[in-house]
């Protein structure tokens, strides 16, 4: 168990630097009293609309949740000890409640003090599993949904180290992943001396993978992770009669064929990588009949160590099997026409196919994509949509295709710039077939598009009609709320014109209604109470401004509550939270997808909860990165950052309310790599915290965020973007903080440890939080309030004082 008063947190000033002997600290009374809530519950609700589930959980983990084993495999996070992911988040109660009705009926029978994971319907939708993880390992429970209980199917044996160990074959009988009876003893790295060196050898062949973390590293890592993540599969029925269906392998993906007569069983085969995780190991998938006879295999991947430069690069072979919705028992794939190889100039990229079971004939191919596929929305044998993209364009193409035709010549229906918001006509309304499987809602040749209804004057979320024969569209209903943003949720009667909603404001929770189009009645479904009204009151607005090329701006502005925005006599300090997202041209980077009627929700990954403290926020500031035509937006990185700082800081100053001189900025991850960059590039800024960031890009060589181009290709992109490499010019206080247990690709907890070191050794003013036990995202309470704690007494000294 960590010792709290023995954390040691890394300070320095300008004129030497001590380490802190401190244990956990509170955020002030205001913060705490926003950051101390009871979290809502998340609302799950049948087909049917008759019944919903109810799933509550605690706001925070505790820092003794994180302390548990872990183990760091083929890029899992696995606690060995109760086989399950060591970063799962457990639901802690369940409660059932009839739509059309109010009371809430809490679940019998449910186990002492639950850890709830993996929750999902039936087909019938009269019942739902869930497993509880105990103090030994994962069980499996069902509810009746009718009589709102549950009974234990299983002992706690499950193997949930690949994600759920369980799935439905019918109404009554399940497929579970069991542990081996015969499972080796893990090896204890620290007591097990090695037998010889790790040795790894490259064939001469070029390929760009990312900086992945948590990778096998050694014959003792891949001894452990067969052990882990290795199982039985068995058949189990609802009275816990049990049987064999399979012997141990590890079974990475299992997948039913809509009529329930086969099953494709993914397994993941040797040999292992150590420089790619376990999605990326060799794979062969086959396909039985229900009763365990083999029918074909039908796919086999190599290890996938090599791959083509480009986001649009693919591997070789079949990709994206998976068993059509609309058939009883036909697979699709694609399979690369270009070799996978984005740099190659052909004019189709990806093959389309269908491949009946029991698969004695080749497979059809029934489309090719002039772009990379991207995905299909299935609605029968003869209407499917088809969507392929271009990273390096934005591209994106939407196809109505007859998939029963070979060959087919699609209908493009829609081309469209994919960042262009303004433009997005909206996602296919889907319904449950006969084989219960969700495929395009189909309505006398009509079907039917959501969309979220963004546009240069706010956002109108609406229904269209599309029909299938003039492929033109018709709008039935366009949301025309002024003070609230309603969310359209799906359609739940298509000839009443009943809507699914979900409908919010500012200081209203979001809550679930129905939604008449036709007579535009309301019907209240829930009524979640808002947990934050201590900031009810707070001034909103989103401001659009531009920047000094014209670029168009805007972000959502926070004043405190009893602020004089009409006198402005006081001079507020700013905190701007912003993350830079790239684009291929200016009109896009210019739409705008903030809503001033969404409910204000403070977390601590924002700085809203400081609008509490006297200071004005600008939260998700915009920081567009633009590379048009050939240029690539890192090209103008540096300039770009600054120009949108320097945007926002006079949009707010023009409005009267702040005092310029003392304006902070902060980020996450790429954000806090944003924050270091403006601080060594700009004096715009008083100070900055920067958390989980990178700052050193000659440690992330093979691309970063939507950088496609190695270290070799632009050494000085790379070079230049560093704050690391510009330690020197850096003299603004930072704060920087890190999970000491980071796990995203590039942000290593070693990125934030050397780059306080160079700043330390340069002599400029920063402070280093290391978070115990925290990932890339921060889960624990205690280092939550703590992380707010050091927040708000990093900006009274550097900022407001």
């Amino acid at each position: 168990m960590i010792q709290l008063r023995y954390l040691l947190f890394l300070f320095v000033v300008a004129t030497g630097w001590s380490q802190e002997n401190l244990s956990y600290q509170k955020p002030p009374v205001e913060i705490l009293a926003l950051a101390d809530y009871q979290r809502t519950p998340s609302v799950s609700m049948d087909s049917r609309k008759e019944y919903m589930l109810l799933s509550y959980r605690s706001t925070y983990k505790s820092l003794d949740d994180l302390n548990q084993e872990e183990m760091r495999l083929g890029g899992l996070r696995i606690n060995p000890v109760t086989n399950i992911s060591s970063t799962a988040n457990y639901i802690t109660n369940l409660k059932i409640r009839k739509v059309k009705a109010t009371e809430e009926i809490q679940v019998a029978g449910l186990p002492e003090n639950p850890k709830i994971t993996f929750v999902s319907w039936s087909p019938d939708e009269r019942k739902i599993g869930f497993t509880h993880t105990t103090a030994k390992g994962v069980e499996l429970w069902i509810i009746d949904v009718a009589t709102a209980s549950a009974k234990k199917i299983t002992a706690d044996n499950l193997n949930a180290n690949l994600g759920s160990p369980y799935m439905w074959k019918d109404n009554a009988t399940l497929l579970i992943m069991q542990l081996p009876d015969n499972r080796p003893a893990l090896i204890d790295q620290k007591k097990d001396l090695p037998t010889g060196p790790t040795v790894s050898v490259s064939d001469g062949k070029k390929s760009q993978n990312r900086t992945y973390q948590d990778l096998l590293k050694n014959k003792t890592d891949e001894a452990n992770f067969d052990a882990l993540v290795s199982t039985e599969l068995y058949w189990v029925t609802l009275d816990g009669t049990k049987k064999l269906f399979k012997p141990t392998a590890i079974y990475a993906g299992v997948s039913f064929s809509p009529d329930g007569k086969y099953i494709m069983i993914t397994q993941i085969e040797k040999p292992y990588s150590y420089i790619v995780p376990m999605s990326r190991f060799p794979q062969k998938s086959t396909v039985y009949t229900t009763d365990g006879n083999l029918v074909k295999v039908v796919n086999e991947v190599p290890l996938t160590e090599i791959m083509p430069k480009g986001f649009s690069s693919v591997r070789k072979g079949k990709r994206n099997m998976s068993w059509r919705p609309d058939l009883p028992s036909t697979l699709f794939f694609v399979e690369a026409l270009d070799e996978g190889d984005a740099g190659k100039k052909v004019d189709y990229r990806d093959a389309l196919y269908s491949w009946e079971a029991p698969f004695n004939a080749a497979p059809r191919e029934f489309m090719k994509t002039i772009q990379r596929f991207s995905g299909i929305s299935w609605g029968n044998e003869t209407v499917a949509f088809v969507y392929d993209d271009w990273y390096d364009t934005r591209n994106q193409k939407t196809y109505f295709i007859n998939p029963s035709i070979n060959n087919t010549q699609p209908k493009i229906v829609w081309d469209l710039n994919s960042q262009d918001i303004y433009a997005d006509p909206g996602e296919f309304e889907t319904k449950r077939n006969a084989y219960n499987r969700y495929v395009l809602a189909i309505e006398n040749d009509n079907v039917y598009l959501l969309g979220k209804g963004f546009t240069k004057e706010g956002q109108f979320p609406f229904v269209d009609e599309f029909n299938l024969k003039t492929l033109k569209s018709k709008r039935l209903y366009q949301s025309k709320l002024k003070d609230k943003k309603e969310d359209l949720q799906s359609i739940e009667d298509f000839k009443k014109g009943e809507l699914l909603v979900m409908i919010q404001s500012k200081n209203e929770f979001p809550n679930y209604y129905f939604r008449n189009m036709k007579s535009g009645k309301l019907t209240p479904i829930t009524s979640f109470k808002n947990p934050f009204e201590s900031i009810k009151n707070v001034y909103k607005e989103v401001i659009k401004y531009k920047r000094n090329d014209g670029v168009e701006l805007s972000g959502t502005l926070y004043l405190p509550a009893n602020y004089d925005r009409t006198a402005k006599k006081e001079k507020l300090p700013l905190l701007i939270w912003a993350y830079p997202a790239e684009f291929k041209d200016k009109s896009s980077a210019g739409q705008s997808d903030k809503n001033p009627n969404e409910f204000t929700f403070p977390s601590y990954g924002s700085f809203i909860y400081w609008v509490t403290r006297g200071y004005a926020v600008l939260d998700d500031a915009s920081f567009p990165i633009i590379g048009e035509g050939t240029t690539e937006p890192n090209d103008t990185f540096i300039p770009q950052l600054v120009a949108n700082a320097e945007a926002a800081i006079n949009a707010v100053d023009q409005m009267g309310y702040i005092n310029r001189k003392k304006v902070a900025v902060g980020g996450h991850s790429y954000g806090a790599f944003m924050t270091a960059n403006l601080l060594t590039h700009s004096n715009l800024f008083a100070c900055g915290i920067a958390r989980s960031g990178a700052y050193n890009r000659t440690l992330t060589p093979f691309g970063f965020q939507s950088e496609q181009r190695n270290y070799w290709d632009v050494p000085e992109i790379y070079n230049g973007m560093s704050p690391f490499m510009q330690a020197d010019k850096m003299k603004t206080p930072l704060l920087l903080v890190h999970g000491d247990a980071d796990n995203n690709p590039g942000t290593f907890t070693l990125q934030s440890e050397r780059y306080f070191q160079a700043l330390k050794g340069l002599g400029a003013p920063a402070r280093l939080v290391l978070l115990p036990k925290e990932a890339h995202g921060y889960v624990a309470k205690e280092n939550i309030f703590h992380l707010l704690w050091e927040q708000d007494q990093f900006l009274e000294k550097y900022l407001k004082n």
